[in-house]
C-alpha cells in the first residue's frame, strides 16, 4: 500500500527508475544521496523520505544494483560506494510499519551480506591492482563505515557478521591497510554489543581468535601488531569465557610465554604488557575467586528473594498489625486533645467565673460603701479584712492538712495493715487460750470434802475482813428527797435558759433582717412611697443615736474647711440636747405619732 502525501521528488525518481534502462539505474539512484543530506538529521520529514523510498522499492533497487559486477555499473566503484552510503543510511532509523517481518528477516541480513561481499571485492581489486590502491582503499574505507552505521542501527545483525565467511576471509588478508581497517571495524562493532561474540558458533569463533593471534605473533608489521594486540586485549578483558579459552585451549598454550618474547616497542608496549597480566596464572585465579563471588552473591540473591517472597506472604497480617497500633495511636492522641480541649475550656470557664465573681464581689462592696455611714466605713473594711483573712486561713490550713494527709497516707495504710494484723493475731492467741482452758478445765479432778472446806474458811476470812457498807432506810430516804429536789431546781433553771436563749436568737434574727434590709435598700433619692416607713426603729435610743449621729454628719459636711483642721475622722462633735429633743418625736420612732 502506498503512502499519501509522498515527497515528489521520490515520486520522480521511483518513475525514472522504472522507465529508465538497466545501466542508468545506478546513476538515477544517487539522487537519493542529494535528499538525505539535504535533510535534518532526527527530523520527522527525514523518516517520511526513507518510508516512501522503502514504500516505492528503492532500496530493493539499490540492493540489486550492489549486486552486479562493477565492471557494468556506470561510474564503477565510485557510484557503488555511494550507493553504500545511501542504503545503510536509509535502513538506519527506518519504521517498515506492516511489512516488518520481510524488512528484518530478509532485506537487512541481505544488505549486510552484500556490504561484506563487496569488501571481498575491493580486498581483490586492491591486491591485484597496479596502480590507484590510495583510491580503491579509500572505497573500501567507505564500504566498512557504511556496515558500521548499518550495524549500528540494527545490532541484531552483528551476530551474522560475525558468523559470515566473508569476514575471516576479509580478516586472513596480508595487507596492511586493509587488515588494520577490518580489526578496527571488528573492534567497534564489539564495542556495540560484545554480547554477540559469545553467542556465535566455536567453528566462527576460533577461526576469528587465531588470525587474531597469528597477525599479533607473525606479522612484521608495527601497526597490525598494535591493532590485533588492543582487539584480542579488548575480547579478553570484554569476556572472561574468552580469556579461559585462551589459557586453557591446547591450540593457544605457550601464548602467554610468545607474548614475552615480542619486542616491546613503544606503540604497543602497554596494550602487549596488559595482555600477559590477563593470561597470567595469578589473574586465573583472580577470575576463579569472581566467578565464586558472583555465585555467592546469586545464591544470596536467590536466598534474599525467597525471604522477602516470605514476608511479603505475611504483609497482609503485618499492615493489619500496624493499621491497627497506628489508629489505637491515633485515637489515644485524639482523646488526649480532646481532653486538653476540655482542661482549657474548663480552667477558661473558671477563670471567667472567678473574674465575674470578682467583679460582683467590688460591685457589692461599692454598693454597700454607698449605704453603710461613712463613720462605719473602716470598721466594715476591719471586718471584710477579717473575713477575707478567715477565708484564706481556712483554705490554707485546708490545702495544708490534706498535703500532709497525702504524705502520712502510706504510714497510716501501713498502720492500718499493722492493726489488721495485730488484731488477726490477737483472735488467733484467743482463740488458743480459750481452747487451752478448756482443756485444763476438762482435766480437773472433782473437789473433795476437804478441799471444799477449806476453800469455805477462806472465803468466810475475806467477807470478814471486808465487810460492806450499811445505809439504814431513813438515810436514804433523806439522800434520795435532796437528790429529787436538786434534780427540779436543775429543770426550773434550764427552761428559763431555754426562755432567754430562744429571745436572744429572735433579737438576733431581727438584726440580721434589718441589716439585709438596710444593705439592699434604695438610695433616699430614689426611695419612694412606704419604703422609707420599713425602716422606722421601735426602740426610742436607739432612734436618738441615729439622730445625733445624722445631725453631726450634717454640721460636720456644712462647716466651713478651716474649722475642720486639726479634726480626725473618729472625732465626735457635741450636740445640744434642745435640738436633738426637737424632732425627736417625728424621725426613726417607730410605733409613735406626731403629737
Amino acid at each position: 500500500m502506498k503512502p499519501t502525501g509522498t515527497d515528489p521528488r521520490i515520486l520522480s525518481i521511483a518513475a525514472e527508475v522504472a522507465k529508465s534502462p538497466e545501466q542508468n539505474v545506478p546513476v538515477i539512484l544517487l539522487k537519493l544521496k542529494e535528499i538525505i543530506n539535504n535533510t535534518p538529521v532526527g527530523s520527522s520529514e527525514l523518516k517520511k523520505i526513507k518510508q516512501d523510498i522503502y514504500c516505492y522499492d528503492l532500496i530493493q533497487y539499490c540492493l540489486l544494483v550492489l549486486s552486479q559486477d562493477s565492471s557494468r555499473i556506470q561510474g564503477g566503484w565510485t557510484t557503488i560506494s555511494q550507493l553504500t552510503q545511501i542504503l545503510s543510511h536509509c535502513c538506519v532509523g527506518l519504521e517498515p510499519g506492516e511489512d516488518g517481518d520481510e524488512f528484518y528477516k530478509e532485506l537487512l541480513p541481505s544488505a549486510a551480506e552484500n556490504f561484506l561481499i563487496l569488501g571481498r571485492r575491493l580486498q581483490t581489486c586492491f591486491i591485484n591492482a597496479a596502480k590507484g590502491e590510495d583510491e580503491l582503499l579509500h572505497f573500501f574505507e567507505i564500504v566498512t563505515d557504511s556496515l558500521f552505521w548499518l550495524l549500528g542501527g540494527h545490532v541484531q545483525l552483528i551476530q551474522n557478521v560475525l558468523q559470515s565467511d566473508h569476514l575471516l576471509h576479509l580478516l586472513q588478508t596480508d595487507n596492511v591497510q586493509i587488515g588494520s581497517t577490518v580489526m578496527t571495524l571488528l573492534q567497534n562493532i564489539l564495542q556495540i554489543n560484545s554480547g554477540a561474540l559469545l553467542r556465535i558458533e566455536g567453528k566462527s569463533l576460533h577461526p576469528i581468535l587465531d588470525e587474531v593471534i597469528f597477525k599479533l605473533l607473525s606479522t612484521p608489521s608495527p601497526v597490525i601488531r598494535s591493532t590485533a594486540a588492543k582487539l584480542l586485549l579488548f575480547m579478553a578483558e570484554s569476556h572472561q569465557e574468552i580469556l579461559i579459552l585462551l589459557r586453557l585451549n591446547d591450540c593457544h598454550k605457550g601464548l602467554r610465554s610468545l607474548l614475552n618474547k615480542q619486542e616491546n616497542e613503544t606503540e604497543f608496549s602497554k596494550k602487549l604488557t596488559q595482555l600477559i597480566d590477563l593470561l597470567s596464572p595469578q589473574f586465573y585465579q583472580q577470575i576463579e575467586e569472581q566467578k565464586l563471588h558472583q555465585a555467592a552473591c546469586l545464591i544470596q540473591a536467590y536466598w534474599k528473594g525467597f525471604q522477602t517472597r516470605k514476608r511479603l506472604k505475611k504483609l497482609p497480617s503485618a499492615v493489619i498489625a500496624l493499621q491497627r497500633s497506628f489508629r489505637s495511636k491515633r485515637t489515644k492522641i485524639l482523646l488526649k486533645l480532646n481532653r486538653q480541649k476540655e482542661e482549657e475550656e474548663l480552667r477558661l470557664r473558671l477563670q471567667l467565673q472567678r473574674q465575674r465573681a470578682m467583679r460582683l464581689s467590688r460591685e457589692l462592696r461599692l454598693s454597700m460603701l454607698e449605704i453603710v455611714h461613712p463613720g462605719q466605713v473602716e470598721k466594715y473594711n476591719r471586718e471584710m479584712e477579717e473575713k477575707s483573712a478567715l477565708i484564706i486561713q481556712k483554705h490554707w490550713r485546708g490545702y495544708r492538712e490534706r498535703k500532709i494527709f497525702r504524705q502520712q497516707r502510706p504510714s497510716l495504710t501501713e498502720y492500718k495493715a499493722a492493726v489488721t494484723l495485730q488484731r488477726a493475731v490477737l483472735k488467733f492467741l484467743a482463740k488458743r487460750r480459750k481452747r487451752k482452758r478448756l482443756a485444763h478445765w476438762q482435766g480437773l479432778q472433782e473437789l473433795t470434802d476437804a478441799r471444799r472446806v477449806e476453800l469455805k474458811q477462806q472465803v468466810d476470812d475475806y467477807v470478814r475482813r471486808h465487810p460492806s457498807s450499811q445505809m439504814s432506810d431513813v438515810a436514804s430516804r433523806e439522800l434520795h428527797a435532796q437528790a429529787q429536789e436538786r434534780l427540779q431546781h436543775y429543770f426550773m433553771g434550764r427552761a428559763l435558759e431555754e426562755r432567754a436563749q430562744q429571745h436572744r436568737e429572735a433579737l438576733m434574727a431581727q438584726i440580721s433582717t434589718n441589716i439585709e434590709q438596710l444593705m439592699k435598700a434604695p438610695s433616699l433619692k430614689e426611695a419612694e412611697g412606704k419604703e422609707p416607713e420599713l425602716f422606722i426603729s421601735r426602740s426610742r435610743p436607739v432612734a436618738a443615736k441615729a439622730k445625733q449621729a445624722h445631725l453631726t454628719t450634717l454640721k460636720h459636711i456644712q462647716a466651713p474647711w478651716w474649722k475642720k483642721l486639726g479634726e480626725e475622722a473618729g472625732d465626735e462633735i457635741d450636740v445640744p440636747k434642745d435640738e436633738l429633743s426637737i424632732e425627736l418625736g417625728t424621725l426613726f420612732i417607730g410605733g409613735t405619732k406626731p403629737s
